[in-house]
């Protein structure tokens, strides 16, 4: 994410558009199952949280989910949608019952392999628990599919923050991170919890619909809608679905090495913003060049007017229509924040971390080879940057805790801080070295989850030099900024 200076294949219509009210408990059917003994086994429900450092409450515990499949059928300029999603997962424990992460719908049913199954909303740390009990324990291990339909309006109040963003047209675009893909659809959100994914989205005439993936086929509707089906083959964190509906035109063309690039832009502007979304495949050979193959088998930028900032949306990073004008001297250094969002492909959507203390190991990152980019452009000093955030880096550790353990999300620890640690690295064990570890990172561990105690032993596996388990907790964890290698003249502010 960059952030502004200042801070199975179906499509399912379903009816109606009341939404409960956020937080007031609401039963379903009774879960009619075995007890715990006669199934032979003593089941337990699944916590209700994963015990974020962050976010405590934020994902379940008992099972990990392997296939997401989102039928979502939107209708603009009301906002009212009805969804149906289902859950391919697997039980890691005994479960008699488990939690959904969900936030302002109003749920229609719910069933566990087929079988009603027993239901409840309750209020949760950041939006709502909906406590699913099935009609028969699940054993551990074993596979099972969860399907919740579910209705409500957009617009509607949530008990929490909401990843809804609305445009001028009428339509919405998903700003899920950290924690707002509930908002959407009932689903395990934390970052741990990487799946795989399909999305079948219903737009009316002069609406297109936009999603993570590749775009399978369309599907015409009598009543003159369009179902868009998508397939996400690669698995993604739920706080990185990218679903649309909007007033836009698909661009196309590719990288330089014939990846795929399909890009979402305002209907009408199609002139004005061709030239930019062209850049991307410059991008990516600047960035393939040092990090490898790019992770996906798609990419692509959706420019829309209700989105205020810049987010990293696996495969189709989203922008506002506010970002792309050129800086007094007409040069696009707008250029820096489509390759801060591009960097995230591969640090953050592929290599994805364990919590949400890890998210340096994202921003760090951008913000690094965004600034670099730039350099090279002559638009900037990435050692004039390094320099300024090393002299406000100790006050923010004080404030918001050091890179590596942040006390929230957002701050510039984990951004400008972030980037300090891997200046400090690259100082420290060269340019050829530094190189090497940021190459391997993402092609060692892609597709997992991480922390900074991999990053570490990373460096210090690709490296040789065993001093960097102290060098890089220091900078990581220290309660002070230290010494800045090669660079004995710079101080923090007292």
């Amino acid at each position: 994410m960059n952030r502004r200076p200042t801070s199975r294949r179906s499509a399912l219509r379903l009816g109606g558009t009341a939404l409960a009210a956020a937080g007031a408990p609401v039963l379903g059917v009774p879960a009619p199952g075995p007890s715990a003994e006669a199934a032979g086994r003593r089941p337990a429900p699944g916590s209700p949280g994963l015990g974020d450092p962050l976010f405590p409450t934020l994902g379940n515990g008992g099972y990990q989910v392997a296939h997401y499949d989102l039928t979502f059928d939107f209708t603009p300029v009301t906002y009212d949608y009805t969804g149906r999603v289902v859950l391919h997962a697997r039980a890691q424990q005994d479960l008699s019952a488990f939690n959904l992460d969900t936030d302002g719908h109003t749920i229609d049913s719910v069933t566990v392999d087929g079988r009603a199954a027993g239901w409840a909303l309750s209020p949760g740390g950041s939006g709502q628990e909906l406590t699913v009990t099935p009609a028969r324990p699940l054993r551990r291990s074993d596979a099972f599919t969860v399907t919740v339909r579910h209705h409500g309006n957009g617009k509607a109040p949530r008990s929490g923050l909401t990843g809804w963003r609305f445009g001028s047209d009428g339509g919405f675009a998903c700003a899920a991170q950290a924690s707002r893909a509930d908002t959407f659809f009932p689903c395990n959100d934390h970052p741990s919890d990487k799946a795989t994914w399909t999305f079948h989205l219903s737009a009316p005439e002069g609406y297109v619909a936009a999603a993570n993936g590749e775009l399978l086929r369309r599907t015409r509707r009598a009543d003159g809608s369009t179902v868009w089906h998508f397939a996400l083959r690669e698995r993604m964190a739920t706080e990185l679905v990218g679903i649309a509906v909007v007033r836009g035109t698909y661009l196309y063309g590719s990288s330089h090495r014939g990846l795929p690039l399909r890009h979402i832009v305002p209907r009408g502007q199609e002139d004005r913003y061709r030239p930019v979304v062209d850049r991307t495949a410059d991008h990516l050979a600047w960035l393939e060049a040092k990090f490898g193959r790019y992770p996906f088998s798609v990419y692509g930028c959706h420019i829309y007017d209700g989105h205020s900032d810049a987010l990293e949306n696996q495969t189709l990073s989203l922008f506002s229509t506010d970002w792309f004008t050129p800086d007094a001297a007409g040069r696009p250094r707008y250029e820096t924040t489509m390759v801060h969002e591009l960097v995230h492909q591969w640090y953050g959507d592929s290599v994805t971390p364990a919590d949400w203390q890890q998210a340096w190991l994202n921003e760090g990152p951008a913000v690094h080879y965004a600034a670099l980019y730039g350099e090279e452009r002559g638009w900037s000093v990435l050692d004039d940057k390094m320099r300024a955030a090393y002299a406000g880096l100790d006050k923010i550790r004080a404030q918001d805790g050091p890179p590596g353990r942040p006390r929230e999300l957002g701050g510039t620890n984990i951004y400008d801080g972030g980037a300090l640690v891997l200046y400090a690295l690259r100082l420290r064990i060269g340019d050829k070295r530094f190189a090497r570890v940021m190459r391997l990172w993402p092609e060692r561990f892609k597709d997992r989850n991480v922390t900074s105690e991999d990053f570490i032993r990373h460096a210090v596996r690709v490296t040789g030099d065993r001093s960097l388990h102290g060098f890089l907790r220091d900078w990581l964890f220290g309660a002070v900024n230290p010494p800045m290698p090669g660079r004995p003249d710079w101080r923090a502010d007292t």
